[in-house]
């Protein structure tokens, strides 16, 4: 199933429209890419009533040709800058206005822009970003396949751990498996904790071996035809903390719970709750310090936030992990992390790897 690009500027178009504007300037590479599939840098868009032009250089000239065939270009050369380029654009076009994303476009340029461009700028944050929250069924399938490559690259993981690998050679094999599966590459660099190192939420892997432990806590993800996937998974090896123990089992039961809440018109806030609640009677709410989830898709990180300061409500077709965990400094850390569609009436686990206690127990 092949993306519907023009399908995609058409609802942005009405938004912009909407807001009284006559045309739009994207920057941020990734909406540019979410707008017209074209996968390389240093490009823009610019829509108006008569026109959706790319705006590049001529490095990407063939690239645009093949990957964006249905869009007029500006291509220039090295005697002309960017702004020259966007300026000569709107100048030709006379709008009257022009939105920009401010979140994504720096002082600097603002007023360069400003100078040039003879209309007002008028800043926007997060229309192209609330669009992407809402996947499309080709990129649902994108996802799909790469929660597949994830989850087996992950099982080769498993099946060839050894008590002298480190943290740094798993993640190091894992994107060897992840590329000899089909991804283009990692979707970040894999987290690798073992022992106390798995309260280190977002650690660096090191030299440390699996055999220090015998507990591990694995984060990664993939990238295929250019969609992410996300997930976290523990795995044990040898006799571990009773606490440990306990702090799995109150993570998996708030993992289940949040998700069990999640379907169309429920509350960010109240899906976070769920686990976040669960993980506090427990005695262990000051060791749950980030968000519940977020959305993924082009980035690992993208809209939306599961939080409890995150204010808005699922709808059909988003995407998100769901990811809590408790981290106990000098003990280890937990956390369980799946991605979750959202249906029609409720909710997809889009992942499948097993999760309970006994799924975790490896032999090395």
């Amino acid at each position: 199933m092949k993306p519907d690009y023009e399908r995609r500027r058409e609802k942005l178009w009405r938004r912009v429209g909407a807001e009284g504007l006559d045309s739009f300037l994207v920057t941020d590479v990734t909406n540019v890419t979410y707008l017209t599939g074209f996968t390389g840098d240093s490009t823009c868009l610019y829509i108006d009533r008569e026109r959706q032009m790319l705006i590049s250089d001529t490095r990407y000239s063939t690239q645009i040709a093949e990957e964006s065939p249905d869009l007029q270009t500006h291509i220039r050369d090295a005697s002309s800058t960017p702004i020259d380029s966007i300026a000569r654009i709107a100048k030709s076009a006379k709008p009257k206005s022009m939105g920009v994303e401010s979140a994504h476009i720096s002082k600097w340029l603002f007023d360069k822009l400003s100078e040039k461009v003879a209309c007002p700028l008028v800043d926007t944050e997060g229309w192209i970003e609330e669009q992407r929250a809402i996947k499309d069924e080709s990129e649902i399938a994108k996802i799909r396949e790469s929660i597949r490559v994830s989850e087996r690259a992950f099982q080769v993981i498993r099946s060839q751990l050894t008590g002298d690998q480190t943290e740094r050679q798993i993640a190091h094999n894992m994107e060897h498996q992840i590329r000899a599966f089909g991804g283009s590459r990692c979707a970040f660099e894999p987290i690798v904790g073992v022992g106390a190192r798995s309260a280190l939420p977002h650690g660096t892997p090191t030299t440390t071996r699996i055999g220090e432990s015998g507990f591990v806590l694995v984060d990664w993800g993939s990238f295929v035809d250019g969609y992410a996937s996300d997930l976290t998974r523990v795995l044990v090896a040898a006799k571990i903390p009773p606490k440990l123990r306990t702090i799995y089992d109150t993570v998996l039961k708030a993992q289940l719970a949040a998700i069990a809440k999640i379907r169309p018109d429920a509350t960010f806030k109240s899906v976070d709750a769920a686990a976040r609640g669960l993980i506090a009677n427990a005695g262990f709410g000051k060791k749950f310090g980030h968000g519940l989830g977020h959305g993924f898709g082009l980035q690992v990180h993208e809209s939306p936030f599961v939080s409890p300061i995150r204010d808005g409500v699922f709808q059909p077709n988003m995407i998100v992990t769901v990811e809590p965990g408790i981290y106990l400094p000098g003990i280890g850390g937990v956390r369980i992390e799946d991605d979750i569609l959202v249906t029609k009436n409720g909710n997809e686990v889009l992942s499948s790897l097993p999760k309970s206690f006994d799924a975790c127990i490896v032999d090395i």
